[in-house]
């Protein structure tokens, strides 16, 4: 019988450098598989509470007989709180109330990463790093339709406008990546807040660390000597056997 996986998690999620209020919520559930960052938007007591509802909802979440279950579960999970930050933003007259979100589940031997904004997936293997999510994102557009370049990207003034977010449409426009797991995979899951201002062949250098809890402490680090401009969360998942 094969080994079952075992998970090494490290996390941090901070209010930074310029904010006042944290409105990043983290979730980490090595137990069932799952591993969650939602960063909120819409003003002050809107994004805190758009991103802590859709995290709450994901921690109720239990361990599931197949992958297809598991993703069936979380993706109920999703619509629901979609459709609650929906009717809160009516009831506070205001246009939206909404969270970005990426997630890591992971059933015996595949994952999913499945996201909604520009909160981010990478995935690191036999010592490359690849971002698995791509951004949905007014300047990641610019980008694929060659108006704009990598370089310009980093100032350009609507880089922080998000194309699609949980509770910004009546349904939930959720990508996924899917895919088989091997020992040693190393996956980060971040909000924005540390890609505004680390690289990613910073964050390369950085998850090549052994220790997860070190590689966090150092992506962290690194951010807040940057400014820190926005809230910053970090998870880092080892997959082991």
């Amino acid at each position: 019988m094969t080994k079952p996986f075992a998970f090494r998690t490290a996390w941090a999620s901070e209010v930074g450098r310029v904010r006042e209020l944290n409105e990043d919520s983290v979730l980490t559930k090595p137990e069932i598989g799952l591993w969650a960052v939602a960063d909120g938007m819409g003003g002050y007591r809107g994004g805190d509470v758009a991103s802590r509802a859709i995290v709450e909802a994901l921690r109720a979440l239990a361990p599931m007989a197949s992958a297809a279950l598991f993703l069936g579960a979380f993706e109920q999970q999703v619509a629901r709180v979609n459709s609650d930050l929906r009717a809160l933003a009516l009831t506070r007259e205001t246009e939206v109330v909404g969270t970005t979100l990426v997630a890591l589940l992971v059933h015996s031997e595949h994952f999913a990463c499945v996201w909604c904004g520009d909160s981010r997936a990478y995935l690191r293997r036999g010592g490359a790093l690849s971002q698995i999510s791509r951004d949905h994102s007014e300047v990641q557009e610019l980008i694929d339709n060659g108006l704009l370049d990598e370089e310009k990207a980093k100032t350009w003034p609507r880089r922080n406008v998000v194309t699609r977010a949980l509770g910004a449409t009546d349904k939930p426009e959720l990508d996924l990546v899917d895919g088989r797991i091997y020992s040693g995979d190393r996956f980060l899951l971040c909000s924005d807040g540390l890609t505004t201002h680390v690289a990613q062949d910073e964050i390369a250098a950085m998850l090549s660390i052994a220790s997860p809890q070190s590689a966090v402490d150092r992506l962290l680090a690194l951010t807040l000597d940057r400014g820190a401009s926005d809230n910053i969360s970090i998870i880092v998942v080892d997959c082991e056997r």
